[in-house]
């Protein structure tokens, strides 16, 4: 007995729950009908479809669609009439446009009883949807602007998301849409600001053929290579950068950097050497030259460099640091050779006299950099018997300590 009451309990609370949902439909119905309480019927539906029963019920669906796009038209309407509304809210509905009917299609495609498919509203929902997809890619641009790039990301996505649903199969975007590769770039860039790697490369190939980007995308990727300590792409992304842009100031000097840590000075020699036949005039390009001969040796022609770019302009610091280490440098191997005979001890003066003014000039318009000019000075005026020079020099590199 108690078994009975209980199953017709049931029955009755399964009851009142099928009457209280065909309400909420034909509440929401009716408000969608006369252009009220939009959202709140588009929650109701919301609701509904969360209970997993109702996945399959088509008007709930429809309903939901028509109280989001209705949500569209009039926010599109309040802008028209340069009425006060949120330009972010309509890109967010159109957004909900799309993943509505994209999750419906997969409803609208699925086989009845016997198997057979028969999707009634693809072409219909389609040719609505193409006409507003150009709102994901302006919704993404809007969101970078405002610096949101997750945000941004999403639309980017979608927009590209949109070629590979079977609800747009029939428009082939990869092959007619121009402006993929470029939607593909700008989600690279968020995926980038937002230190993302996964969505940095998710659309990468894809964005590669966006070629105003190109340099811009090598960029991007080698950053994140580099975020992922992948140092083996990390530089064949720098040396394809380089090679394709050698002026583009961001490839030569980490190429410059990478291998200058390893101490590999002829390798910087030839970077320069090649970014100079791009730009032989570029102050960059000769220092670095100048900077990869002082380390292989080559002081005279590190030192021709130096002088080119001082009698340029005689306010650039490096070159004179460049070129007063090589004469220092002369003087230290000289002096680590000759014998103490008074011609040769000339010959060590000599060279620490051609070093001083470079130094003493870098000093003056580097003063920060102690740690690059107090030991060249220091030795050189201890060799040179400039005794005040060498005391406040020799005070300098205490108080360093």
């Amino acid at each position: 007995m108690k078994r009975l009451a209980s199953f017709i309990l049931l029955l009755l609370l399964l009851a009142l729950d099928v009457n209280a949902q065909k309400k909420d439909i034909a509440t929401a119905k009716e408000n969608v009908k006369k252009n009220r309480n939009l959202e709140q019927a588009e929650q109701s539906m919301q609701k509904l479809l969360a209970d997993s029963a109702n996945r399959y019920n088509e008007k709930i669906w429809l309903i939901l669609f028509e109280s989001v796009s209705k949500q569209y038209d009039q926010g599109n309407m309040k802008l028209y009439l340069k009425q006060k509304y949120d330009t972010s809210a309509l890109f967010n509905l159109t957004k909900k446009m799309f993943v509505i009917l994209e999750a419906f299609d997969s409803i609208d495609a699925t086989p009845d009883k016997k198997g057979k498919v028969s999707i009634d509203y693809r072409k219909k929902h389609s040719d609505f949807l193409d006409g507003y997809r150009a709102n994901l890619f302006n919704g993404g641009r809007y969101y970078v602007n405002k610096q949101k790039y997750q945000e941004a990301y999403d639309f980017f996505d979608m927009y590209i998301d949109c070629a590979h649903q079977p609800l747009f199969n029939r428009f082939n975007y990869l092959e007619t849409d121009a402006k993929m590769p470029e939607a593909a770039y700008w989600a690279v860039y968020c995926g980038y600001k937002t230190q993302d790697p996964k969505k940095t490369f998710h659309h990468t190939y894809l964005a590669l053929k966006d070629t105003a980007h190109y340099h811009l995308m090598l960029q991007y990727l080698a950053e994140t290579y580099k975020l992922e300590d992948d140092t083996a792409r990390y530089v064949k992304t720098l040396k394809e950068g380089f090679e394709k842009f050698p002026t583009f100031p961001f490839f030569f000097p980490r190429l410059v950097q990478h291998y200058g840590d390893l101490g590999d000075w002829k390798t910087v020699l030839g970077l320069s050497e090649k970014a100079l036949e791009s730009d032989s005039a570029n102050v960059s390009f000769l220092f670095t030259k100048s900077t990869a001969l002082l380390n292989i040796g080559r002081n005279s022609e590190c030192i021709a460099i130096c002088d080119t770019l001082i009698a340029r302009n005689d306010s650039l610091a490096d070159p004179y640091y460049n070129a007063g280490l090589a004469w220092f440098n002369q003087a230290i191997e000289q002096d680590k050779t000759v014998k103490t005979s008074a011609k040769q001890r000339k010959k060590v003066q000599d060279l620490y006299k051609k070093a001083l003014p470079y130094l003493e000039r870098y000093r003056a318009l580097a003063p920060e950099k102690k740690r690059q000019w107090a030991l060249p000075l220091y030795t050189t005026y201890l060799n040179l018997n400039m005794g005040n020079e060498f005391d406040e020099i020799d005070r300098i590199i205490r108080e360093m300590k």
